[in-house]
């Protein structure tokens, strides 16, 4: 699984992307709500391990997601 930090612009908020192997959009949710995404992928056990990774990735940066 693949995580991206998408910046937001004037009004429109940071929004992170979760992606499959194929690059499949699995999720996208904005930085600072995403317990309803994740929990709907079967990730809500995981929210403190991906947010931490979201935190500390730049914007626009893609990174492999290690579940």
């Amino acid at each position: 699984m693949y995580i991206i930090k998408v910046k937001g612009i004037a009004k429109i908020p940071d929004y992170v992307q979760l992606r499959d192997e194929k690059f499949t959009l699995l999720a996208y949710f904005r930085v600072d709500r995403p317990d309803k995404s994740l929990d709907k992928l079967g990730l809500g056990d995981k929210l403190e391990y991906i947010m931490e990774m979201v935190k500390n990735l730049p914007f626009g940066q893609i990174a492999k997601l290690e579940i």
